[in-house]
């Protein structure tokens, strides 16, 4: 059995034999390119078995790309989304801060072309006392602002501080049940008082005879007498009036100008010497 293992050619011989055909093959294919269509038919032959092994490798890079793309998308996405909320905060900001300096601009373009100074304030509070007529600025007697001094808005007159501590004051408001403010009409001149009723859009004109110039829609300013009020603030508009034959004066009413209920900032005007607190008692 053995010696039947060890018949044919010798090792040495086979790859000798096999050299020889190779350089042979390899000269061929060069000057005469006699193995191109062997190669092309190998090629055909072995491309399916070159494809399967390579699969794996395609399918690896593949998904690699693919998973480092969507991950780079939801990256770009999610950075987008949080630029996108940014810029909406910016801009609610901006349109904020734009509504503040138009409400600004028209407060200082309401304090009419005199030496009087004035200072912008800040409402941080309204009194939550349904018989009062009370709101509390965030000025106080460390910005020098005094008792009964004249606090107005855009629009028109706003009221008279009635406290004052260093960093905050309480304003009473010209619709307090309590207050009262000399005015005049415009068109006339006719001089009159109005009276705080206690309703944010109400106010009473008392003691007008029947036979006044006044009409509705006449636009009433103060006075200037008192002392108190500088002269020539608009304060209401004259919305009802009722001639009665059995009562001695015409009932009169009238809705502020200024925005008592939606104001967010104030101007004190500084119109004469402060008063003290027994001062603001006498005058009452």
């Amino acid at each position: 059995m053995q010696t039947l293992f060890l018949q044919g050619p010798s090792v040495t011989l086979r790859a000798l034999t096999l050299v020889i055909a190779s350089i042979g093959l390899m000269t061929l294919d060069h000057r005469w390119g006699q193995m191109e269509n062997v190669r092309n038919a190998m090629s055909s032959v072995l491309y399916p078995l070159q494809y399967t092994i390579d699969l794996p490798i395609r399918l690896y890079h593949w998904a690699d790309e693919t998973l480092s793309t969507h991950q780079t998308l939801l990256e770009n996405n999610r950075r987008l989304e949080d630029l996108y909320l940014e810029n909406r905060v910016r801009l609610q900001k901006l349109d904020i801060l734009e509504k503040e300096n138009l409400r600004l601009r028209e407060l200082l373009r309401a304090t009419p072309k005199v030496a009087e100074e004035v200072l912008i304030a800040e409402i941080i509070n309204v009194d939550v006392d349904p018989y009062r007529q009370l709101i509390i600025i965030n000025k106080g007697s460390d910005d020098k602002v005094y008792i009964s001094q004249p606090i107005i808005e855009a629009q028109g007159v706003i009221g008279q501080t009635v406290h004052v501590s260093s960093t905050s004051s309480t304003v009473m408001l010209i619709t307090d049940a309590s207050h009262a403010i000399p005015v005049q009409i415009d068109r006339t001149g006719l001089r009159a008082v109005a009276f705080g009723t206690g309703k944010i859009d109400q106010l009473d004109l008392r003691h007008i005879p029947h036979n006044a110039d006044i009409r509705k829609g006449d636009t009433l300013i103060t006075s200037g007498l008192g002392g108190r009020f500088p002269a020539n603030y608009p304060v209401a508009v004259i919305t009802h009036i009722e001639r009665s034959p059995d009562e001695a004066f015409v009932t009169v009413t009238a809705e502020p100008l200024a925005l008592l209920d939606r104001s967010r900032e104030v101007l004190l005007v500084w119109h004469n010497q402060p008063q003290t607190t027994q001062d603001i008692d006498d005058e009452r």
